[in-house]
Order: C-alpha cells, then sequence, then structure tokens
C-alpha cells in the first residue's frame, strides 16, 4: 500500500516547507506547490501542467531520482528565465514513493 511521502520545498521569499505528499493521488510537484499554496494564486501552474510556461520552475537541491526529462521540458527550460543545471519544471515530476526526501527550491518568478 502507497503511502504518503516527506518534500521539502523552499518558497520563493526563502522558507523551507516540509510537506506530505500523497502517492496514491496521481499527482505533481506542481499540483502540491499548488495545494500547500506555497506561492502566489496564479504565478504557479499558468499552462494547467502542459510544459508551456516554466511557472513551476524549480530547483532540485539533493539527489533522489527523478524521471528523465522529456523533450517538451527541455525546449521549456531552453527558453525560460533563471535556468540552471539542476532547474526542472515541477508539472513534470509525477509524485512517487521514490521522490521520498526530496528537496526542492522554487525558481523566481518570472
Amino acid at each position: 500500500m502507497q503511502q504518503d511521502i516527506t518534500i521539502k520545498i523552499t518558497d520563493r521569499n526563502g522558507v523551507p516547507h516540509e510537506v506530505s505528499a500523497p502517492t496514491d493521488m496521481n499527482m505533481n510537484i506542481m499540483e502540491l506547490i499548488r495545494m500547500y499554496e506555497l506561492a502566489e494564486e496564479g504565478t504557479v501552474g499558468t499552462c494547467g501542467g502542459m510544459a508551456m510556461c516554466a511557472s513551476c520552475q524549480c530547483y532540485v537541491l539533493n539527489e533522489v531520482p527523478l524521471p528523465e526529462m522529456g523533450d517538451d521540458e527541455e525546449a521549456m527550460l531552453s527558453e525560460a528565465f533563471y535556468v540552471k543545471s539542476n532547474s526542472r519544471l515541477g508539472c513534470q515530476i509525477p509524485i512517487t514513493e521514490s521522490l521520498e526526501g526530496l528537496e526542492l527550491e522554487m525558481a523566481p518568478e518570472n
């Protein structure tokens, strides 16, 4: 039986949050950020999770196995602001048990 996992997310104001993430609801990191209201309303997931806006860009701070970056995500990050080598789009990271202990920092708002 799947359980909730713990993910640490530092918001755009530098405030760290340790949140519980359900692994049985087919959610992604962007939806988790919205669920816990870690960003101002309307500033994350403006494209609805289609990898078309980069508003959910995060920096991955630790070594946790993530899914491979797809072509759409790679293309969007190539055009986004504040991109670093550890940038990922939260909407492209599904919440699974393998993300236990993931640490992220939200990128500045574009």
